[in-house]
């Protein structure tokens, strides 16, 4: 592990901070999804465990702690926890949000093999417990949001018609997801070791919202409601990380859903900057440097950005610096590193 600068040491309690609009003693890094190879590479040990095992999230804990993460994050994807069947899909870069889908009418809704919350690995979330560093927590979410698993299962474009020709059936599909998601979160809300959730649904294209307002508040708000409800319930906050142009619907976001924080930035929709400018006194605000931006500039243009966005929301608050998104394997790793360099020198 060779790492350009010291680290942070973990203090969940400065996220948590960030998460109340409050200041902090030093800068707040924050990431959704941090690619395995930077995983394996920053990890002391376990650099090609299972997926899924206890040694995969040893792994992702020792190197978000390495890297000077307040957190871990439990990829769900890669657990035995509540997963909603999908049709065959292809593994690439990019697909059809019309492949895989598995309910088409009613028939197939009837057939179709609804999971049970209950049911898988929780305890893995005790037995991470033991493996986390003093002042570190983990990060609860779920494996896709209420609209990505509907979409899912039943298809973008067909979706869109279902909604306009069988509304019932459309909400009986949404219900399966919302209730599902709702018992989730409540079990994952309630384990000691883990200090927050993100609620993790991408609501956006890049000039929109997926569907009209509407459509979200009458099937996706109501159970977002009751799974920040739960979160809440538990004394832990609650992330939205959601893609795409989610303006016309903030104040539902903030005044309504009452998340305390929102993830996912782009500069084509609304630079961070500009975000934090408008919803930094409602919401605290996630990351933000956009991906674009950091995968094609140089490691010197990521520091002195990230550098501006510390000097402009230090003093204030509410604020954790990162990503727009996430580190896929196509940022390079001297770009991300030089996002967290930036912070780690701030005002030293």
């Amino acid at each position: 592990m060779n790492l350009p600068f010291k680290p942070f040491q973990p203090d969940f309690e400065l996220l948590l901070k960030v998460l109340r609009r409050e200041p902090t003693v030093r800068p707040v890094i924050f990431e959704f999804i941090v690619n395995l190879e930077i995983c394996r590479e920053y990890a002391l040990h376990y650099r090609n465990p299972e997926p899924g095992s206890i040694d995969h999230f040893r792994m992702v804990i020792e190197a978000f702690c390495n890297l000077g993460y307040d957190y871990a994050p439990v990829y769900t994807w890669k657990s035995n926890l509540l997963s909603f069947p999908k049709g065959e899909q292809e593994s690439l870069s990019s697909r059809s949000q019309n492949q895989g889908a598995m309910i088409t009418d009613r028939k197939s809704f009837e057939s179709y093999p609804w999971p049970d919350a209950r049911s898988g690995n929780y305890d893995i979330y005790h037995q991470l417990k033991s493996y986390l560093p003093d002042g570190m927590k983990l990060l609860g979410f779920s494996n896709g949001g209420i609209l990505e698993n509907a979409t899912d299962m039943v298809g973008f474009d067909k979706l869109c018609m279902m909604y306009l020709l069988d509304p019932e059936l459309t909400k009986e599909i949404f219900d399966g997801i919302g209730k599902r998601l709702v018992e989730f979160y409540s079990i994952v809300a309630s384990m000691d070791s883990v200090g927050a959730c993100i609620v993790n649904d991408d609501w956006g294209f890049k000039t929109q919202t997926m569907f009209p307002p509407e459509m979200m508040e009458e099937y996706v708000f109501p159970y977002i409601r009751k799974i920040v409800e739960v979160i809440h319930q538990h004394g832990k906050p609650a992330i939205l990380h959601s893609c795409g142009n989610l303006k016309e619907i903030m104040d539902v976001v903030i005044d309504d859903l009452k998340l305390d924080g929102k993830h996912s930035f782009e500069d084509g929709i609304i630079p961070v900057e500009e975000a934090y400018g408008t919803w930094h006194d409602r919401i605290a605000i996630m990351g933000g440097i956009d991906m674009d931006f950091l995968a094609r500039k140089s490691p010197e243009e990521v520091y002195l950005r990230a550098r501006s966005l510390l000097e402009l929301t230090f003093d204030t608050g509410g604020f954790a610096l990162g990503s727009g998104n996430s580190i896929p394997d196509y940022v390079p790793a001297e770009n991300y590193l030089a996002m967290i360099r930036a912070a780690v020198d701030f005002r030293v």
